[in-house]
């Protein structure tokens, strides 16, 4: 069975600073309980550039913020003021609602500076899209890493390569972070441990076999892995730096702007509460991200 490959679409954050954006797209919602899945940079910003993300809100997912380089100043409305750097996973739990603002650290907003991660939306479980927010930071030190097959690997989120993320979620999910040697070969976590599962090329190509057949995977797309499959992981062609994502379905979602939720009029009530200023403001900051002139169907 072959591989379904997903292709970013660019995404203007403002002020030049463009995404790749790998979901949700016209063919697949979802990969396990993530819904959204973005990749910036790597670019490099001079004092001139204006990168910050003003205050905005979310409702009924989780944010998962990973940086390969840079930093950024994470706020939100329960207080939270988070420097994000490297190697960390920072996972903000939006629940009934949270607005929050990324922004360049001030001790980098007059040098050169360098920017590249990966953010992700997960869905939450129905039981709990109304859970109260809260954001969790788990340093790099703090993650399990080990060498495989010629890899060295991060279990950011679940448990793969028996080792266990600290990370706590609300549903079975997975997350590990591949850095393929040239030749580096591994048996990618099975259909047991992760339901969905799905790689990311962060830059470079790379090779999945499944059942015998080779397939080669650029880098920028999202290779959505054969239900039930048992596959391998390639670097035949040279060092890679390889994502891995998915978990357990949710089920589909209704998404606009930046909200998610299993029912229509919640997003509808989200957008009215932020254009009514009801869901709360981030400490020190009065900028806000106005609501679209579109509205939620």
């Amino acid at each position: 069975m072959p591989l379904q490959i997903l292709t970013p679409h660019s995404k203007d954050l403002g002020g030049g600073f463009t995404v790749r954006r790998l979901l949700p797209s016209a063919t697949r919602q979802a990969v396990g309980p993530f819904v959204f899945f973005d990749h910036f940079g790597p670019i490099t910003a001079g004092p001139a550039d204006d990168h910050d993300v003003r205050p905005h809100p979310h409702i009924g997912l989780a944010t998962v913020t990973y940086l390969f380089e840079g930093a950024m100043q994470h706020r939100d409305s329960t207080g939270v003021s988070q420097r994000i750097e490297p190697g960390a996973v920072n996972w903000m739990t939006a629940g009934q609602g949270i607005v929050h603002s990324e922004r360049t650290p001030e001790d980098l907003r007059t040098v050169a500076r360098r920017s590249h991660g990966l953010q992700l939306w997960a869905a939450l479980p129905v039981e709990h899209e109304e859970t109260v927010p809260r954001f969790e930071h788990t340093a790099a030190a703090q993650l399990p890493q080990r060498q495989v097959g010629g890899a060295e690997l991060r279990v950011l989120i679940g448990r793969a390569h028996g080792l266990a993320s600290p990370v706590g979620t609300l549903s079975p999910t997975l997350y590990v972070d591949y850095a393929l040697a040239s030749g580096a070969v591994l048996a990618l976590p099975t259909p047991a441990e992760a339901e969905e599962r799905a790689l990311y090329g962060v830059d470079a190509p790379f090779e999945v076999e499944i059942d015998g057949a080779v397939e080669r995977v650029e880098p920028f797309t999202l290779a959505v892995l054969p239900a039930g499959s048992t596959a391998t992981l390639c670097a035949a062609g040279g060092a890679a730096r390889v994502m891995l994502v998915g978990g357990a379905p949710l089920g589909p979602r209704h998404i606009w702007w930046n909200f998610v939720s299993s029912r229509k009029e919640r997003i509808a009530q989200a957008a009215a509460d932020w254009e009514a200023d009801r869901m709360g403001r981030v400490p020190g900051e009065t900028e806000r991200i106005p609501l679209p002139a579109r509205r939620p169907a």
